[in-house]
């Protein structure tokens, strides 16, 4: 049986309707075989419909792509994002800079740069991310946390667990009417922090989500074609005698 990479009925609608958007119209497809289709089918079947074989095949890496995206969540709620995307090899210097230059200009922050080893690190806060060696060749590694989304999530839930407590304190003790307004307070503070993450967060997560697959998918491109060649200071390719 075949290794090549197949694609169920969902991945194949979404490929082709991310190829259709990609020259201004619409598309889909349906009815996938039980095993699936392989990137040179779809490729065929675009191409009775119009579509160019290098858009399926870019609309099928975005969709390899978001395979890769992590969330995390809390109460319900997205807490953390992150995305995975393999990569062919590690990139050169230069290519590092670019992938620098694109983290800072997608995320409207400069950050700072390490490296450990093979390991190479752009962060900023709790945004973070890795370019690292695998058994199989080397990753790109973005993730973030929303820290004071966590934090109000835990007071807006303590909150709520104080104002419990205090009702069922003053029912058993009989002061219930007359202390009423302390647990009400407390329930609406509470009540507030964790109704002001749910209406917040999940635009953040879709954010950050949007941000990493642009910064994935341009990350692939970039190290998908062969390295540049270094150049002299007039330049003419540089000569490395073998």
């Amino acid at each position: 049986m075949s290794d090549e990479r197949t694609y169920g009925e969902e991945e194949v609608a979404e490929i082709f309707r991310m190829a259709a958007e990609a020259r201004n119209a619409g598309g889909g497809t349906s009815l996938a075989p039980v095993n699936g289709f392989t990137l040179a089918e779809l490729q065929s079947i675009g191409g009775e419909v119009g579509l160019a074989p290098e858009r399926v095949a870019e609309a099928a890496a975005a969709v390899d792509l978001r395979r890769g995206a992590l969330r995390r969540s809390e109460l319900g709620m997205p807490i953390a994002v992150g995305r995975t995307v393999d990569l062919p090899r590690a990139p050169t210097d230069r290519e590092w800079e670019m992938l620098v230059a694109d983290l800072r200009e997608t995320f409207g922050a400069k950050g700072r740069t390490g490296s450990r080893g093979e390991v190479r690190e752009w962060s900023n806060g709790n945004l973070n991310a890795f370019v690292e060696p695998t058994p199989t060749g080397y990753r790109l590694r973005l993730a973030t946390t929303k820290s004071n989304g966590v934090a109000l999530n835990r007071m807006g839930a303590a909150s709520l667990m104080m104002a419990l407590v205090t009702i069922v304190l003053l029912y058993v003790t009989g002061a219930l009417a007359e202390e009423m307004l302390a647990p009400v307070m407390l329930s609406m503070m509470g009540g507030g922090a964790l109704a002001w993450n749910a209406l917040r967060l999940p635009g953040w997560a879709q954010q950050r989500e949007e941000q990493m697959e642009v910064i994935a998918v341009r990350a692939a491109a970039l190290l998908g074609a062969p390295p540049a060649p270094r150049l002299s200071g007039n330049g003419d390719p540089l000569l490395i005698p073998g």
